[in-house]
């Protein structure tokens, strides 16, 4: 944790934070001063810094077919993005940014690129390109979109890999090619020169080339299928989609997405996007909202709060990073020892939780119950007792209330 977020769990918050009077509120695009401080784990499943690199290249010149580069500018250009950006984690949320500013779900309740209009998606790649030069704070190009390295570069972006429009005023010049989609939850950045031998023949009525076979092949790609920020309405079925916006009430819609989006990484923009309303984080927090209302059916909301981030992660669930919400319905052990056969309070208890945020030991499930209690052996002492994830038969009862 970085001594920001060390102050802000102090206080006992951590991004849950009103915006600022006046401040301009888009989900999910990062501000300079969020992306400049951080951390490599900014969002969940982006550790890996990219693909492994031949011995002896510069950082991100790994050619598509492994062969190293004679290009010394785009090495340069390249060695410099890895320097901004090693991890890929401020490209990856400038990138989640630009695509919910564009879909402006809290204003339209949409979530797919296929809800966009045809003139909405040529708009992707100004904001792809404006949100990068942001967060990597790149300098405006001379006649193209940025100066690295004192070199011109031009920044494309395609919903689809390979699907790169190339202008003829990049002819001979560096191209920064960034892809991303929530279907496959995945995005991509990589370098290219747009020289002939790395362009179609024909082009369209704007004179715009694609790559060819062989250029393609010679992306020096820095980051490639490297995991987008979940979006947990594209990995919901459609049907729970179709429950979830039936609901009348922003915070009915906030209720029946905590209900059936459970154990998955729900970010603020997907709840933005399903209340449709100017205080929609409202919709989440104590004092009336979805962790109020849902606590009598024994669901908890695990926010960024460093807490319950071990809390979520004791118990084997995913951990929700910044801006992000992970629900569960939770069982006191005890009872659910009890219920499988064998089990007693006692013998619950036997192996010990490790207290609030700590897994328990498998001691004490160990003998009491066979292989079925095996998958309650992680738990977390929470209101004097110890809680494990509920399973579809085991009784429902009141939540504990997380501590603050």
């Amino acid at each position: 944790m970085n001594p920001d977020d060390a102050g802000r769990a102090a206080a006992g918050r951590l991004v849950d934070a009103e915006p600022l009077p006046g401040q301009l509120l888009l989900p999910g695009m990062p501000s300079e001063s969020a992306a400049g401080t951080a951390e490599p784990d900014t969002l969940p499943g982006l550790e890996l810094p990219g693909l492994e690199l031949p011995a002896g290249l510069p950082a991100g010149l790994a050619a598509g077919d492994g062969r190293p580069t004679a290009d010394d500018e785009l090495a340069a250009v390249a060695a410099e993005l890895r320097g901004l950006d090693r991890d890929g984690s401020r490209m990856a949320a400038a990138i989640r940014g630009a695509l919910d500013m564009l879909l402006d779900g809290q204003h339209t309740g949409r979530y797919r690129w296929e809800q966009l209009h045809k003139t909405e998606k040529t708009h992707a790649g100004t904001l792809v390109e404006i949100a990068l030069a942001r967060v990597l704070r790149l300098a405006d190009g001379t006649t193209l979109d940025y100066t690295i390295a004192g070199a011109d570069v031009d920044c494309k972006f395609s919903q689809r890999l390979g699907g790169w429009m190339i202008p003829p005023e990049a002819d001979g010049k560096l191209l920064l090619l960034v892809q991303a989609s929530d279907e496959d939850g995945s995005w991509s950045a990589g370098l290219i020169r747009a020289s002939e031998e790395n362009l179609s023949p024909a082009g369209n009525r704007d004179h715009k080339r694609a790559l060819n076979e062989r250029g393609r092949t010679a992306v020096h790609w820095l980051h490639r299928r490297a995991p987008l920020q979940e979006n947990a309405l594209i990995r919901l079925p459609e049907r729970e989609v179709a429950a979830i916006f039936a609901r009348s009430s922003g915070q009915q819609r906030v209720n029946e997405l905590f209900r059936r989006a459970q154990r998955m990484r729900v970010s603020r923009t997907v709840v933005a996007t399903v209340a449709m309303q100017d205080d929609y984080m409202k919709r989440v927090r104590d004092g009336g909202g979805a962790r109020d209302q849902l606590r009598g059916e024994g669901i908890v909301i695990f926010g960024d709060y460093a807490g319950d981030q071990l809390l979520a992660a004791a118990l084997g669930l995913v951990r929700p990073g910044p801006g992000e919400f992970v629900s569960a319905r939770l069982a006191r052990r005890a009872r659910v020892l009890a219920r499988v056969g064998g089990g007693t309070a006692e013998a619950a208890g036997a192996g010990g939780a490790a207290g609030a945020g700590g897994a328990a030991g498998a001691g004490g499930a160990a003998g009491a119950g066979g292989g079925e209690v095996s998958r309650y052996d992680r738990c977390v002492r929470l209101d004097g007792a110890d809680w494990v994830l509920a399973g579809p038969a085991d009784p429902f009862e009141a939540a504990p209330n997380l501590p603050r």
